[in-house]
């Protein structure tokens, strides 16, 4: 049998390959792991959902994305040497850092701070000076930025931080976006969900058989990483990778928090991931779980056999970049997507977005 597409998995792939299936087309989807849905794959532990690859939560303005991901379907603290403090940067955050009572106060002492940063910022360091001041960005962004992606802030992107969300307010959302959560029943769930009725291959290296692979189909969607595709020929992109070590606990509580993240320089991990806060320590007949599972975080630097997380995208890495982007551009079967494929720091939610207006430009029904 011939098909329509061969798609590598992963949540692009999974948004994609959902979308193909309803148009009518017919879809082969590979993963070289044992477990479908990429990095958002969760694995049931002690009753709980894990996220088995880092935490994801799930956030969007985008309304028609959000409808779609329904269809298949809590704030971090920083830790800066035993001082807990709030996350995103809010006015319980300047209200420990300087005594702050009011956002008049709390922009008052950011606009005294970030004066020494003169023109528009020129990497992560200034950008997160000019949005939150010098005492926010020593304790709570420096180290856990530097421990993340190995380099020093002076040498990252000022775009990385802009992501992060600023407060004259009392409000602990993470993310300033209308819809935001873990789908009920978690990502695995949704994701079985997304590929029913099509046809899954689970532990297929798509690289290690590609020449067998691509006579399958007319099309491929790849979801790896863009360099491995061209074996590396013109060089290697540099990545992020991520460690976990992962424990149960036999307490009903380890932190009391989703994700604490740790920022000051010396701990050797980024953030504690306690599972069950995501879901607010009920199981899915809201019954509170007797254990917790939580995951220590470790960020360093991608090397062959690691799984690459996160693109680094500075000037040395995006400029090789493009040049894979011009060999891509000349693979007329071939369709690159998600974080890897185009070398890019994707939230989910655009992940899935880009999946879906694949259909929409090219003149497909868009089943939303």
């Amino acid at each position: 049998m011939k098909y329509d597409y061969l798609i590598v998995s992963g949540l692009y792939g999974a948004a994609f390959a959902q979308q193909a299936h309803a148009a009518g087309k017919s879809v082969l989807v590979i993963d070289k792991r044992p477990n479908i849905g990429g990095n958002v794959y969760m694995e049931k532990i002690e009753n709980i959902n894990v996220h088995k690859y880092g935490a994801h939560i799930f956030h969007t303005n985008n309304k028609t994305v959000c409808e779609y991901v329904n269809r298949f379907t809590n704030s971090p603290v920083a830790n800066f040497k035993g001082e807990l403090y709030s996350m995103p940067f809010n006015m319980y955050t300047f209200n420990k850092m300087w005594g702050v009572v009011t956002p008049e106060e709390a922009a008052a002492k950011i606009e005294e701070q970030h004066k020494e940063i003169i023109g528009e910022p020129k990497n992560l360091e200034e950008q997160a000076i000019s949005l939150v001041g010098r005492d926010i960005y020593e304790k709570l962004v420096k180290g856990y930025t530097e421990k993340q992606w190995g380099r020093d802030c002076k040498e990252l992107s000022a775009f990385i931080i802009k992501r992060l969300p600023v407060r004259l307010t009392f409000d602990n959302n993470y993310f300033n976006a209308l819809y935001q959560g873990i789908p009920v029943g978690g990502y695995t769930k949704m994701i079985k969900k997304m590929l029913e009725g099509i046809e899954v291959k689970l532990n297929i290296d798509y690289l290690e058989n590609k020449s067998e692979l691509d006579k399958l189909a007319e099309k491929v969607v790849y979801t790896g990483a863009i360099d491995a595709y061209f074996g590396y020929k013109l060089g290697t992109l540099e990545y992020r990778s991520v460690k976990f070590e992962t424990e149960v606990l036999d307490k009903p509580s380890f932190q009391g928090n989703a994700a604490v993240n740790y920022t000051d320089r010396k701990t050797p991990w980024t953030r504690i991931i306690e599972h069950k806060w995501f879901e607010f320590g009920k199981d899915e007949n809201g019954n509170d779980l007797p254990k917790t599972v939580i995951s220590c975080e470790y960020s360093s630097e991608w090397k062959s056999g690691d799984e690459p997380y996160y693109p680094v995208n500075d000037e040395k890495n995006s400029a090789l970049y493009a040049e894979y982007k011009k060999l891509a551009d000349a693979e007329k079967n071939v369709i690159f997507g998600g974080r890897l494929g185009e070398y890019k720091y994707y939230d989910m939610d655009k992940v899935v977005d880009k999946a879906l207006r694949y259909f929409f430009h090219n003149m497909i029904k868009l089943n939303v």
